[in-house]
């Protein structure tokens, strides 16, 4: 039989130079932000980008944005519309995608497998969502309303999966209050002692004027109490069916605990978030110094039913594709989309406190679905680089019972 020779193949890293994102402001007609089209915010930080690193656009390869509810002012390519709207005439081109909430942590896996396959030397990576303007639902969908699908997986509202996640590991009201609390504080620690500012781009309107430069949602002042005395915001959406679905799933509790409030969950906001990942020889020609190079990305699959449960089995999987122990890991970013999320990812593994969202989360910034990937990203590096933190993870839950991480070096 013939024999072949197999030449090892080297494939060039992913690095990850400048990252950035818009103030969160309010998701509602009075939030700073509304009057804002979800194109003038990317649009925002890709001249910001450009400012700061003196990228030209006929440099970048390609564009992907991650983008959760994709119509109205967020529709038909909101990337390629974005970059129009920053003169950004030259660039490679864009896409649009939607891995649900953490679309903008996609976006930049994405971004890093085109640079490790050498299909691409720069590209920019990101996701942006004005929920002020296009609510989260607006696009419908079959998980939102196909019954016959929705009790035949038995998909709960993610709230509801929420209060089953609380309910199953004896979260009490008590302990995801503490934690949304401790939230409030560590980001508005960091905001004050301005922890974020090289990290955000400020927005003007189109007169010149300053919208917003700080995030918009933190709760200034709140206290433990106040978040005692907000109502449970499932409650009713599980007596309309859906606890029962879940006491199907897991006929071992006697009632499903609805625990999470608007306080302990994370806040609707409009933001945007980009960074740009590029070859090492590319950054060396842009005399860019890395913030990070891509260790490993990964994706998982969990229970539709509780839904939410995907940040550890996809941080398990991109360490183990680096090489990595959870012990090396010095800081971690899980998305607080709601607070037993983050306790259960804590609890199963083993996860030191002062290690983990160590500047608030979404339950004090807010969570712009599509941004939000891209922004626990953001806020790694930016706190990595203070801290001088060699490893990193950011990782996310997402609907429909999916996770997805991604492991980074200093």
């Amino acid at each position: 039989m013939p024999t072949f020779a197999y030449k090892a193949i080297t494939m060039p890293e992913a690095y990850l130079y400048e990252a950035v994102r818009t103030p969160r402001g309010k998701g509602k007609a009075s939030g700073a932000l509304y009057e804002i089209k979800p194109t003038h915010l990317l649009a925002a930080l890709l001249r910001g980008l450009q400012q700061r690193t003196g990228l030209q656009d006929e440099q970048v390869d390609d564009t992907i944005i991650g983008c959760v509810t994709p119509i109205d002012d967020q529709g038909y390519n909101v990337a390629q519309a974005a970059l129009l709207q920053a003169g950004w005439n030259n660039s490679g081109g864009s896409m649009q995608i939607n891995r649900y909430c953490a679309s903008g942590l996609e976006a930049i896996n994405l971004a890093a497998m085109k640079i490790r396959a050498g299909w691409g030397r720069l590209v920019l990576a990101g996701g942006g969502e004005s929920m002020s303007r296009v609510p989260m639902g607006s696009d419908g969908g079959a998980l939102l309303n196909d019954p016959a699908l929705i009790s035949g997986v038995r998909y709960l509202p993610q709230g509801v999966a929420a209060d089953l996640i609380a309910t199953l590991e004896e979260f009490s009201r008590e302990m995801v209050d503490g934690y949304a609390y401790q939230s409030q504080r560590r980001a508005q620690h960091a905001a004050a002692a301005g922890y974020f500012d090289r990290s955000i781009i400020p927005i003007y309107d189109q007169n010149g004027l300053l919208v917003l430069d700080k995030d918009e949602h933190p709760r200034v002042g709140i206290q433990l109490e106040d978040l005692s005395r907000l109502r449970p915001a499932f409650r009713r959406m599980g007596e309309q069916g859906f606890d029962a679905m879940a006491l199907q799933r897991y006929p071992e509790l006697p009632a499903i605990q609805h625990v999470h409030t608007a306080g302990n969950s994370s806040g609707i906001v409009d933001g945007a978030a980009l960074v740009l990942v590029g070859a090492h020889k590319a950054g060396q020609e842009l005399g860019l110094r890395p913030r990070a190079k891509v260790r490993a990305a990964a994706t998982a699959s969990v229970d539709p039913t509780i839904m939410l449960t995907g940040p550890a089995p996809a941080a398990r999987k991109a360490l183990k594709q680096a090489g990595m122990q959870i012990g090396d890991i010095d800081l971690w970013e899980c998305n607080e989309a709601f607070a037993s999320v983050v306790l259960k990812f804590q609890k199963e593994l083993e996860l030191d406190d002062a290690r983990i969202n160590v500047n608030g989360g979404a339950i004090a910034i807010g969570h712009p679905i599509g941004a939000s990937g891209t922004r626990v990203l953001v806020t790694l590096l930016h706190e990595m680089g203070r801290r001088d933190a060699h490893k990193g993870l950011a990782t996310l839950c997402i609907g429909g019972g999916q996770g997805v991480a991604l492991a980074v070096e200093r």
